[in-house]
């Protein structure tokens, strides 16, 4: 603190008041630096909560494209076990027609054998009954 001279009535007038005056402005000074602070506080807790929210919002979203992303695995997950399972059922249907097909097809071989054995048979005795006419008319025209 400066130290005044002494006068007839007390310090130098001109000293203090010019004091005072520095005291003023200087106070003014840091008021106006204050209020700038302020001002400056005031935007950078505006900026803070813009990052607050946009940094909620950034968790937010991730946690829901996580949750999206485990959601798209299970429904994957049980279309592919839904596929394997119709694939499965389709083959089963698909060798249950192949193996009833495959026997009807061995039943229709064995009816054709018989059929053919009989109709072989059948051509035999034909045969043999032809011959017979054969020989008897080779008979009749050796006789005559």
């Amino acid at each position: 603190m400066d130290k005044f001279s002494f006068e007839a009535n007390g310090y130098n007038r001109s000293e203090v008041n010019n004091f005072i005056q520095t005291v003023i402005v200087e106070t003014e000074k840091l008021l106006n630096k204050v209020d700038e602070q302020k001002q400056e506080i005031q935007e950078l807790r505006k900026e803070l909560n813009y990052y607050k929210r946009l940094e909620d919002t950034l968790v937010n979203t991730i946690n829901k494209a996580e949750e999206t992303s485990e959601n798209i695995k299970r429904i994957s997950r049980e279309e592919s076990e839904l596929i394997i399972s119709k694939a499965k059922n389709n083959a089963s249907r698909i060798i249950n027609e192949a193996l009833l097909s495959t026997e009807k097809l061995e039943n229709d071989k064995n009816i054709l054998e018989k059929n053919i054995t009989i109709l072989k048979g059948k051509l035999k005795v034909i045969l043999e009954q032809q011959k017979v006419v054969l020989d008897a008319l080779e008979e009749l025209d050796s006789n005559n």
